[in-house]
């Protein structure tokens, strides 16, 4: 499962660093190339919200499997794609898989692993995540230049593939346990914490990708970076990753949550102003890369750590549902970076990224409006 998940999160992002050429290819603009970030996360909404009513009546481990067949389904398209339209479909076929899975996957270790061994489980699953965040991009720039972007995305099918025979030899039967209707779903925003929380979550992640999906173009543009810079840029901001994770453990054992939910999009909004404000100077391109890989990935975990105690009576449909949330957040960042970099700039792509998650850092506030049964001090 944690190599199905890195498999995943790399095929979702590794667009970001090879947006360049994947325009040129299909005679598309560059925010016309970073829709196709956009169309996976939708088809991740959808999913994410179906998958669970559809998958209470399978042996989850048929459903898990189905999902990474969609993966393959979507690599080979996007590097057979003879357009921008197959382009999107393959990315369609992928927001599939990348929804289903995700929003499954905390549902499964409970089922796979004791209560105690969870916590640890949960930890290896996201470690898939951390390890395709830090390497995806400057991989995929690196590799993009010397065999060119379609040979990356064939070069991840024979992974997955084995990964899929892996499932198939390792994952045991799981009957379904009963379906949760939909409606349980979206009743959940009914509850006043969960609504702010979750309006808080689509600023933050949508902020975040207004600027992550265009990183390249402003590296290419603004800042110069040479392919070998670009890699390194990238890598910078990718391994950074692993120590904001850490960080964000360490203080939330000390209770700092609310002051993370509030302070980490300020502080990514400062990193996204700083490389507006560095241009063309790239010692100081490359730190704010690393400080703003290092914000972006103790956000997630934060976040997560709120749904454990806000929703500790709906687990797996707080799950669902906010896995929907960061999706379609990511969708509609990358659709509003695109339009701003077409018809303005790139600094209005990146200004808009900043306001947004100021925005998130203003709903929450002192932490009233999005926790419940605790105390807001943190």
């Amino acid at each position: 499962m944690t190599l199905c998940v890195a498999m995943l999160i790399a095929s979702e992002f590794m667009p970001v660093s090879l947006l360049t050429p994947i325009a040129r290819d299909l005679h598309a603009t560059q925010g016309m190339a970073g829709q196709a970030i956009s169309v996976s996360g939708l088809f991740a909404v959808l999913t994410s919200l179906l998958i669970a009513p559809f998958a209470g009546r399978f042996d989850r481990r048929y459903i898990l499997m189905a999902m990474t067949l969609l993966l393959i389904a979507s690599l080979v398209l996007i590097a057979l794609a003879p357009s921008f339209a197959v382009l999107m479909a393959a990315r369609a076929l992928l927001g599939m898989a990348v929804g289903g899975f995700w929003a499954l996957s905390t549902a499964t270790v409970l089922q796979l692993v004791p209560e105690p061994l969870v916590p640890k489980a949960l930890g290896m699953i996201y470690m898939g995540n951390a390890v395709a965040t830090a390497f995806a991009a400057p991989a995929g720039a690196y590799l993009g230049a010397v065999i060119g972007w379609r040979a990356v995305f064939w070069g991840l099918v024979p992974i997955v593939v084995v990964n899929l025979l892996w499932q198939w030899a390792s994952l045991p039967a799981m009957p379904p346990r009963g379906s949760i209707p939909v409606s349980r779903v979206f009743s959940l925003l009914k509850r006043r914490h969960v609504g702010f929380g979750m309006l808080a979550i689509m600023l933050t992640f949508a902020g975040a990708f207004a600027s992550f999906t265009y990183l390249r173009p402003f590296l290419e543009t603004e800042t110069g970076a040479a392919p070998g810079q670009l890699s390194l840029l990238l890598l910078g901001l990718g391994a950074a990753g692993f120590v904001g994770t850490y960080v964000a453990g360490h203080l939330l054992a000390r209770d700092h949550l609310l002051r993370l939910l509030r302070g980490l999009p300020v502080l990514l909004a400062l990193a996204t102003a700083g490389l507006l404000l560095m241009g063309h100077f790239v010692p100081g391109v490359a730190v704010m890369m690393i400080l703003w890989g290092g914000i972006n990935a103790a956000i997630p975990v934060c976040w997560s750590t709120w749904l454990a105690r806000a929703l500790r009576d709906e687990p797996e449909s707080g799950g669902g549902l906010m896995v929907a949330c960061i999706q379609l957040a990511i969708m509609l960042g990358g659709a509003l970076g695109g339009l701003l970099l077409d018809h303005l700039s790139i600094t209005a792509t990146f200004t808009g990224g900043v306001m947004l998650l100021v925005l998130s850092a203003l709903i929450v506030g002192g932490g009233g409006r999005i926790l419940w049964a605790e105390s807001p001090r943190g």
